[in-house]
Parts: structure tokens; sequence; C-alpha cells
């Protein structure tokens, strides 16, 4: 799945690039958008809760394990969407091929960070799963609201300027050695 997701950012930070003349409205359509997918993740909107799903699974395997992370990837999009959109909005409007592999990266990094430890703490994650799973509703209402507020500062141009304000406190960093 970071493969697909990487190659994605990537494209859609080049796009971003591209249109760089045209930042501030893009910004402030894509945080509409961003708004919109929140409260779809937090089930406000009706008809984006559908799911697609691919039913053929790879053979088992270490050869099948990229195509499986691959299928992961699409099929989870739907899932994982709302989340998964505002990322590729930030490579879109910070513009650049690299800028969005970075993001994806560190966005999968953020999902399959979670699988790989509880695959190796397996025992102990059941017990995580089982409070995630009886608190699904607040974490999904939490994510929304984070995402609302990211639309929202995105369309009153406070993104913007919190943006350019890192970039001056990052250009003035100096290391201590």
């Amino acid at each position: 799945f970071t493969l697909v997701f990487v190659a994605v950012g990537g494209f859609i930070g080049w796009l971003g690039d591209l249109l760089m003349v045209y930042t501030d409205p893009i910004t402030r359509v894509l945080g509409v958008l961003t708004i919109v997918l929140g409260l779809a993740f937090m089930g406000v909107m009706p008809g984006f809760g559908r799911e697609f799903r691919f039913h053929r699974l790879p053979r088992a395997g270490l050869a099948g394990a990229p195509l499986l992370g691959v299928l992961f990837g699409l099929g989870w999009t739907p899932c994982i969407g709302p989340t998964l959109a505002a990322v590729q909005t930030l490579a879109f409007v910070e513009g650049g091929a690299g800028r969005g592999m970075f993001l994806s990266l560190i966005y999968c990094v953020g999902l399959g960070l979670p699988f790989v430890l509880a695959s190796l703490l397996y025992r102990r994650a059941l017990n995580a799963f089982g409070w995630l799973k009886r608190h699904t509703r607040t974490v999904t209402v939490v994510g929304g609201v984070m995402l609302v507020l990211v639309g929202l500062a995105m369309v009153s141009g406070l993104w913007t300027e919190m943006t350019i304000g890192m970039q001056r406190w990052a250009a003035d960093f100096q290391t201590v050695i």
C-alpha cells in the first residue's frame, strides 16, 4: 500500500507544483473538500459510507506479499479515504512530487506501523484492538473533527499563514553542533 500511496502522492504533488500560481483559490476549494471528507468520516454525510472490495486474494508467500499490499492499498482507500485525501490535498497545495511522496510516505508509516507492531505484539495488541472496537465511533468522530478543523484553516487562510510561519521558523533553525 505504501507503493500505491507514495506514487499517487508524487503525482498529486507534481500536479500541485504545476498549479502553484493558483495556490490560494485551490487551497480554499480543497479546504471545503477536506471539510466534506471530515464530515463523511464522522458519518454525517449520507452516501459516503460505500465500500468496494477485491474478492480475489493473491497466493500466499513472499512473492504474493507486495501484490497483497497493493490490493490492500486500493481496497482500503474508501475506508481511509478522508484522511488520505487530506494528506493528498496537502501534497497538492504545497506542490512538488518529492513533497507529495514524502507526505504520503509519512502517512503510510503512520498507517502501517500499528499493523507491524500489532503483529509483533499480537497477544498484547488484542486488548488494544478490543478498546478500539468498543470506541470506534469516538475515534472516527475525533478524526473527522480534526479533518474539519484542518479544512476550516485552509478555507480561512490560516493554514497558509501557519505554513509560512513554520517555513520561516525552519529556515532560521541552526543545529547545536
